[in-house]
């Protein structure tokens, strides 16, 4: 299974803001879609990720920052990227292994979707559930 999968049920609608932002607007963009992170981006090529992990971290340190500070000088600029024809595995690895917790999906440098861990979870679940099914009624009906 593809992460194109995952993308084709819940849309390929992914929250941007401009580098040039405050960490508040960030902030609010992320209250107001409620997700865990936003996308940076400049002529609609990715450039970094902002998440919240990192506004509570600049919050803590001071809270004057998050109106004034902008968000590409807070973003993780270090994107870690996948491809719709990834499989659900590969994914699963390149998360657990970078610890993140979106995956920005990228195609010719555009991007045309994202990934989140709980996305990477329930796809897991229902392939899991199908899977005890389909057994289930291999049993049943050879029995």
């Amino acid at each position: 299974m593809s992460i194109a999968t995952i993308l084709s049920r819940k849309g390929t609608s992914v929250v941007t803001i401009a580098p040039g932002a405050t960490v508040l607007q960030a902030m609010r963009l992320l209250m107001e879609h409620r997700i865990g992170g936003v996308i940076v981006t400049r002529r609609d090529a990715p450039i970094g990720i902002l998440t919240e992990r990192d506004v509570l971290r600049i919050g803590a340190e001071d809270p004057a920052q998050l109106s004034s500070r902008t968000v590409e000088s807070a973003m993780t600029s270090r994107l870690i990227t996948g491809d719709p024809e990834d499989s659900l595995q590969r994914v699963m690895d390149v998360m657990t292994e970078n610890r993140i917790r979106h995956l920005p999906i990228v195609v010719d440098g555009k991007l045309v979707g994202i990934v989140s861990i709980g996305d990477v979870v329930n796809e897991a679940r229902r392939a899991a559930e199908s899977e005890n099914q389909h057994l289930r009624a291999y049993i049943y009906g050879a029995g």
